[in-house]
This record gives structure tokens, C-alpha cells and sequence, in this order.
């Protein structure tokens, strides 16, 4: 058995470096979480501002029940120390109603709290809901493939590889599809994700606050280039994106069923590439391309349709 004056010396000199060993993780925690670790703190949009509020309520929430319990273990440790002289000893002690009452009854009604809140934000933030606004929404299909992103404009007649350029103050509606194997877009400063799946359409909306660049990507594991498959996402002024589409328009790439061909086979670090106009039925026959077997080839009309 370890004698007083060891253990002593041993609290002592744990006490001498607890309080610096704790400061040094403290910052080294803080200085590994910026900003730029974590994009849903630093909102560029109302879906992101929305669901970094949500964050918090939930976090503080949780924080009832968290902070009680370092604090009753730091209250237990120092009660029934060594050098205690509360001589408290009840062993016929077993069972508390209101103890017990208590024990479950906050989880309880944080987890209902917590609930509504998840049911009602489900609904407000679905992601295939528009947002509402004066502008209206700008179209861009998108099509994720081995391992880069393909954006289609069909009212501008404009394709580009590993950029999406939109104007800020305008909503953005995205019609989502996969050319492979199933991968999840994502643009975390602007909302969340949302899967993109070959023969299927899915829907996401999304606004910027203002002009900025963004960093999106794949959040789906799908191959070996699945670590480099990003994207830059660029909101920018009215006048600012229609230069930008006039310059994509002067591009001499057409993105056809021979050059789209080509476009589709797997490669990494794709460059960003402009097309200045592409076969405007080329998102739906991406679509029908995966339809069961045996229900035939879809004129572009009908697999229009299917698409959505």
C-alpha cells in the first residue's frame, strides 16, 4: 500500500501539470477547429444559417444533461477525498422515487424537444422545397461522374466541368442524377447534402448570401478517386455571371453523345473545362439510360418526363 507521504507527493505533483497539460489541449483543439474545418459554423447562406442555429439549440440542449454530470463528478471526487471529514455512510440506502423520477425524466423530455425539433425542421428545410424570393431560381442539371461533376445550363446552353457559377441573391435549383455509381453532393457553407443515384433525379435548392467562392465535393465514397472529386462553387454578381456565360459560350467544346463519351470515362483532377452548348436532352437520356431491361430505348420527350 502506498504510504501518505508518496501519495502526497504524487497529487502534488499530478496538480503541478494538470492545469498547463489541460490549457495545451484547449489550444491545440481550438487552433485544429477553424472555420474552415468546420463550414456549417461559418454560413454563406439561409439553408447553412438555419441549420447552424439548429445546431446550437441541440448542442444546448444536450448541455443539460452533460454539464450536471462533470460537475457532480468533480462535487463526488472532492466530497470523498482522502483528507475528507464528511463522514457519510448510509448503507441501508437503496431507492429514490424522486431520484429516479428525475434521472429519466430530463432525458426524456430533452429527446421530445429534441424530436419536435427534428420534425419540424425536416419539413421546413426538405430539400426539394423552393426558397422563396423575387428573383427567379436558376436551373443547373447536374451530373456526377468518375470522379469529377458535370454542370449543364439548359437555359443558358452552357456546360462546365468542376465549376458552378451562379448569382448570388438567386436561388439555385439543382436537378441531381449519377452517371456511375451512387455519390452525395454537397456544398456545406451554402446546405446539406443530398445523393445523387444513376437512373433517378433528385432535387436540391440553395441560396448565397452574397458573392463568394465555396468548396464542394463528393461526400459518398465511390472509388479511388473519391478523395479528389471536389468542385468550386462561385456566386457572383448578375452583370458578373452574364460575362461569365457570354466567355463559356465562346468555348469551341460541344458536349455531344461523341464528346460526352469521353467525358465520362474515369479520370482525376479533371480540369475545369467549358462547353459552349450541348444536346439539350442530354440530362434525360442520362436518366433513361439505366431504365429496366426490356422496356426499350425512350424518345427524348418521354425519357424528359421520366426524369422527373
Amino acid at each position: 500500500m502506498i504510504d501518505k507521504s508518496r501519495r502526497s507527493q504524487f497529487l502534488a505533483c499530478a496538480k503541478r501539470w494538470l492545469q498547463p497539460a489541460l490549457l495545451l489541449g484547449l489550444v491545440l483543439m481550438v487552433s485544429g477547429c477553424g472555420l474552415t474545418q468546420a463550414p456549417v459554423l461559418d454560413p454563406k447562406g439561409p439553408i447553412t444559417l438555419v441549420e447552424r442555429d439548429l445546431l446550437f439549440t441541440a448542442f444546448g440542449l444536450m448541455l443539460i444533461v452533460v454539464i450536471p454530470v462533470f460537475i457532480m463528478a468533480f462535487i463526488f471526487v472532492w466530497w470523498y477525498r482522502p483528507a475528507s471529514t464528511h463522514d457519510i455512510y448510509d448503507p441501508d440506502w437503496g431507492y429514490s422515487v424522486w431520484m429516479d423520477a428525475l434521472v429519466w425524466s430530463v432525458p426524456a423530455l430533452i429527446v421530445i424537444v429534441l424530436g419536435t425539433f427534428v420534425w419540424d425542421y425536416t419539413h421546413r428545410l426538405d430539400p426539394y422545397k423552393g426558397i422563396n424570393s423575387a428573383k427567379p431560381p436558376l436551373e443547373v442539371q447536374v451530373v456526377a461522374q468518375d470522379w469529377k461533376w458535370l454542370f449543364l445550363y439548359p437555359e443558358q446552353d452552357v456546360a462546365v466541368v468542376n465549376e458552378l457559377v451562379f448569382p448570388s441573391g438567386r436561388p439555385l435549383s439543382l436537378k441531381i442524377t449519377s452517371d456511375t455509381v451512387m455519390n452525395s453532393f454537397m456544398i456545406p457553407t451554402l446546405g446539406g447534402q443530398i445523393y445523387a443515384m444513376a437512373g433517378m433525379e433528385t432535387r436540391l435548392h440553395l441560396l448565397a448570401d452574397k458573392p463568394g467562392q465555396f468548396a464542394g465535393r463528393n461526400m459518398q465514397y465511390s472509388g479511388s478517386g473519391f478523395a479528389n472529386q471536389y468542385f468550386t462553387a462561385i456566386a457572383m454578381s448578375d452583370q458578373d455571371f452574364e460575362a461569365w456565360v457570354a466567355k463559356v459560350k465562346q468555348s469551341a467544346n460541344r458536349l455531344d453523345t461523341a464528346s460526352y463519351e469521353q467525358l465520362v470515362k474515369p479520370s482525376q483532377r479533371h480540369p475545369v473545362t467549358y462547353y459552349g452548348t450541348f444536346e439539350p436532352d442530354l440530362f434525360a437520356r442520362i436518366i433513361a439510360q439505366y431504365a429496366p431491361a426490356g422496356t426499350g430505348a425512350m424518345p427524348a420527350g418521354q425519357a424528359q418526363a421520366a426524369s422527373h
